[in-house]
């Protein structure tokens, strides 16, 4: 016999079962390499697995390929189960096709190849039988769709959705998406933006493709019209004078007792509603409390799979099971969701530190209903949104932006499963199992305790309460405590780099040095470059002078607002012209002799604190900033280099209102950091970096060790899904914050 898809639930299952029950089986399986990991070497870590104790010294042959163009088979093969196949309801249409079609035909193909009488066993799914209402009959599923036709289509829509994500219309609206959300940072990482985001529109067109394909022909998805099409090609074959059994399961759940009872691998059609129902985060869904949710436990459809295999239907004649419970023993979404309700309320979830989980209500309003709430919801959060990107950054901003992406995650999650399933939920199915029955009732009595598989007497509230829920629900507890012990992320242990270490070389000393990058305006010190020219401006003027100039300057913080969202660097040059006319020397000078109690006194504590630690270290530090040098002169004693804005003077020393370069902001600071490691032979893979702004992510993706410190919500939101540590380097506690420093030292 030849397995395949044994690496899946199904597919497991059966391997053990078979292994257990089923003596003197010679068992082959068709597994293909995953990266560098050769087939033998999946099927040796699967045998390895617990419910294979009992088999340990089980001979399984190993046959490798790939089911789109498997290699040739054993040649004494008796029969083959195809359990392999694409089981996401989503898939890129191509995908969908290349696996439940192409695999299927060129399965079948290698098996005539053998000459040999071989029963084949396709395990596909009942809902084959699409958008239709009522009793389903074990038979073809009628429908005029041409196969080849389909596809010819489906296989060609990759290119075609390539294409079109490069037409003008896609890419400058992606493009121009991009630049909105990216551009501070810089254009090529806004360049970067905009091909993952080409990439996700050619992978959602293709999904969207598949499921309006599938709809327009009576299927409810890809997943369920690509099985169809993979039924007819067993069909054709059968019709050729082979031996060939179409095998439909529902909904397949985990075990009620064998290997053991709620034994399940991954995550399976229910399971993502029930732990989001625990955690109190699914309050609706589209179903009526009396349709029915076609339920199998995983051990019934292996034992009747076997039983099929027992008794090969005649030539040229395919036969038909289904293996279901809701034509004779249904289980509801009312009672589905009464069960699970009942478990929750006795083993609750935590949330956090506020006790139990709250768990919803549900009233079963109807999918119309359900639909409209969706769109309300969507609509008010999309609003939140965007009012958030304009919010000034603070720890509330901050507090609001989290509480509004765990929404935002909620509602994608309703939005999928909700997509996903409502055909499903809504539909008013009854797979008749006639065949299956007969077959049950025709073995023995000893096979049926060993072979079980009459679903008609499962008792639901044992299986769903007692079983089924438990076991999905155990991992993801288990998964909660371990996440309880773990730290808060923060910046751990530096390395300590020994400079001139006893017996090692120059080369090995030069390797093994660490730099440390830090910004500077809102990260070492809450400060701004309009704050920080205010400093030294209002330290000449008079108090008239002093009132006019501020209200001159807050004239213009829309204008320097409007640069700073558009580019920094234009920010940068624009407030920098406010210098024309000011002597050099005398900034220094008034920095030494005012500021620099007043700027030492606004660092945030901690952020000194790293900065010395980095030291300790033997680390080199570095400070990159878009602040002119001499607002950086009292930092002078905390880093081994400085990076700062040059103001242009002429011949005098007088400022120019230039920069003498460009300012360093956004890309450059990245390139800055590797081309300045490169000429230090430091390895910015073992460098980090401290910054607070969407503007310094290229700074932070440059060095291998990144730190977002009190981020705005861009950055925040990065970090969060690059899982870096966040620090809250919060300003000193005595720390009052003034425009005019000079002025409150001189009185």
């Amino acid at each position: 016999m030849l397995l395949t898809g044994v690496t899946g639930f199904v597919g497991e299952a059966l391997l053990h079962l078979l292994l257990t029950e089923v003596p003197g089986v010679r068992l082959s399986v068709l597994v293909r390499p995953k990266g560098s990991i050769s087939g033998a070497d999946r099927i040796a870590k699967l045998l390895a697995k617990p419910i294979f104790e009992t088999v340990a010294d089980a001979q399984v042959g190993v046959v490798e390929g790939d089911l789109s163009d498997p290699p040739p088979l054993p040649g004494d093969l008796d029969a083959v189960v195809h359990s392999a196949g694409d089981v996401s309801f989503d898939p890129p249409v191509d995908e969908g096709f290349t696996t439940n079609v192409v695999g299927v035909r060129e399965l079948l193909r290698r098996i005539e190849e053998t000459g040999r009488d071989i029963h084949y066993l396709h395990v596909s799914t009942a809902y084959v039988s699409g958008r239709r209402r009522g009793h389903i009959p074990e038979g073809p599923v009628e429908h005029a769709v041409d196969v080849d036709t389909e596809l010819a289509w489906g296989l060609a829509q990759r290119a075609a959705a390539e294409e079109r994500s490069r037409s003008v219309e896609v890419i400058s609206r992606l493009r121009k998406q991009a630049e909105r959300e990216h551009g501070r940072a810089g254009l090529i990482t806004a360049a970067a933006a905009t091909e993952e985001a080409r990439k996700k529109w050619v992978k959602d067109e293709l999904v969207r493709l598949g499921a309006e394909r599938a709809r327009s022909l009576g299927w409810t998805d890809c997943y369920t019209f690509t099985k169809a099409l993979g039924e007819r090609v067993v069909e054709a074959y059968a019709a050729t004078g082979h031996r060939a059994t179409i095998y439909r399961p529902a909904i397949i759940e985990s075990a009620i007792s064998r290997p053991h009872p709620g034994w399940i691998e991954g995550f399976k059609m229910a399971e993502p509603l029930i732990l989001a129902y625990g955690r109190g985060e699914l309050p609706l869904f589209p179903a009526a409390a009396d349709t029915a949710i076609d339920i199998v436990p995983v051990d019934h459809v292996v034992a009747s799979i076997v039983a099929c295999l027992a008794h090969p239907p005649a030539h040229g004649e395919p036969a038909y099971f289904h293996l279901a419970s809701g034509d004779r023993n249904p289980v509801t979404f009312g009672m589905l969701y009464e069960n699970v309700r009942a478990y929750f309320s006795k083993e609750p979830f935590a949330a956090g530190d506020r006790g139990a989980a709250r768990l919803p209500e549900w009233t079963f309003p109807g999918g119309a209903s359900v639909e409209r709430m969706m769109a309300t919801g969507e609509k008010v959060h999309k609003i939140a949104d965007t009012l958030l990107g304009l919010a000034p950054r603070s720890d509330r901003t901050r507090s609001w932006a989290r509480a509004l992406d765990r929404q935002g995650r909620r509602l994608k999650f309703l939005r999928r499963y909700l997509d996903l399933y409502k055909e499903y939920a809504q539909a008013d199915l009854r797979f008749v199992d006639a065949n299956t029955l007969a077959l049950y009732r025709s073995l023995s009595p000893a096979d049926q305790e060993t072979f079980a598989f009459d679903t008609g007497v499962i008792d639901w509230h044992d299986y769903l309460y007692g079983i089924h829920v438990p076991s999905v629900t155990k991992p993801v507890r288990e998964l909660d405590e371990l996440r309880k012990l773990r730290k808060k992320p923060v910046p751990g242990r530096l390395p300590r780099i020994a400079a001139g270490s006893e017996g090692s070389t120059g080369a090995e000393a030069e390797k093994s040095r660490v730099a440390a990058f830090f910004d500077l305006d809102g990260t070492l010190m809450s400060s701004n470059v309009i704050e920080t020219y205010l400093w030294l401006r209002l330290g000449e003027l008079s108090g008239t002078r002093k009132a006019a100039e501020i209200a001159r300057m807050a004239g213009k913080v829309p204008g320097y607002v409007w640069s700073d969202r558009a580019e920094r660097s234009s920010l940068l040059r624009t407030v920098y012209k406010e210098y024309a006319g000011a002597r050099l020397s005398e900034l220094d000078a008034i920095v030494d002799e005012h500021l620099t109690a007043h700027i030492l006194g606004r660092l945030a504590p901690d952020a000194v604190r790293r900065i010395r630690e980095h030291r300790a270290a033997g680390h080199v530090t570095v400070l990159v900033t878009g602040a002119i040098r001499p607002l950086t002169r009292p930092l002078l004693p905390l880093f081994d280099h400085i990076e700062a804005a040059d103001l242009a003077v002429d011949d005098r020393g007088f400022c120019t209102g230039h920069l003498a370069s460009s300012p360093l902001v956004g890309e450059s600071r990245g390139a800055f950091v590797r081309e300045w490691s490169r000429r230090e032979s430091i390895s910015p893979a073992d460098c980090f970096a401290y910054a607070d702004s969407h503007s310094d992510l290229p700074l932070l993706a440059a060095v291998g060790h990144p730190v977002a410190v009190r981020p705005d919500v861009p950055l925040f939101r990065h970090a969060k899904r690059s899982h870096w540590p966040i620090a809250d380097w919060g300003s000193p506690a005595h720390t009052t914050r003034t425009l005019d420093p000079v002025g409150r030292s001189a009185r």
